[in-house]
C-alpha cells in the first residue's frame, strides 16, 4: 500500500457537488492498494500516518504528530499511485488491486485511524471525486508498506 500524505491547513473531497468529507488543520491520505497487499500493510500505513512527525513544535521542529495537534485526516482512494510508468507513456495499473480487496484494505486503513482517536472523514470508493486542498508548506510525504520490510 501506498500514501501520499500531505499536510494541509483544510481540504475536502465532494462527488457531484456534495461534499462528503471536510477538515481543517491536519492531513489528506491518498491512498493506493496493491494487488499483494493484506491487513498488515494497512495496520502499517495507519500508524505511521497518525504518528508521522512533521507538525512544527513552538520551536519550528517537525516534533508534532496530527495526534499530538489533535488534527483531523481527510483519507481519498487513489489507485493512480499504484502507476507502472516505466515502460511506454500511457500507465500501466495491472499493480493495483482489484476494487473489492481495495475498498476493504482502505476501510481497514481507516479503521485503524479512528482507533487513535483522530477525526477521519473520507471520500467516496470509485467515485470521481474532486478534492481541495490547502497545503501547508507545502508538505507532502509518501510512505510505502513495503517499507516496513526493508533492513
Amino acid at each position: 500500500m501506498k500514501a501520499l500524505i500531505q499536510r494541509v491547513n483544510k481540504a475536502s473531497v465532494s462527488v457531484n457537488g456534495d461534499i462528503t468529507g471536510r477538515i481543517s488543520r491536519g492531513l489528506v491520505a491518498l491512498i493506493g492498494v496493491g494487488k499483494d497487499d493484506g491487513e498488515t500493510d494497512a495496520r502499517y500505513l495507519a500508524d505511521k500516518t497518525a504518528q508521522l512527525r512533521i507538525f512544527a513544535d513552538s520551536d519550528g521542529k517537525f516534533n508534532l504528530s496530527a495526534i499530538d495537534i489533535s488534527g483531523g485526516i481527510l483519507v481519498v482512494s487513489q489507485f493512480t499511485l499504484m502507476a507502472y510508468t516505466a515502460k511506454g507513456r500511457r500507465p500501466s495499473f495491472t499493480d493495483a488491486a482489484p476494487p473489492q480487496q481495495a475498498e476493504e484494505l482502505i476501510n481497514q486503513y481507516i479503521s485503524c485511524l479512528k482507533e487513535t482517536g483522530l477525526k477521519v472523514q473520507t471520500g467516496v470508493f470509485q467515485a470521481y471525486m474532486q478534492v481541495e486542498i490547502h497545503n501547508d508548506g507545502p508538505v507532502t510525504i509518501m510512505l510505502d508498506s513495503k517499507d516496513s520490510k526493508r533492513k
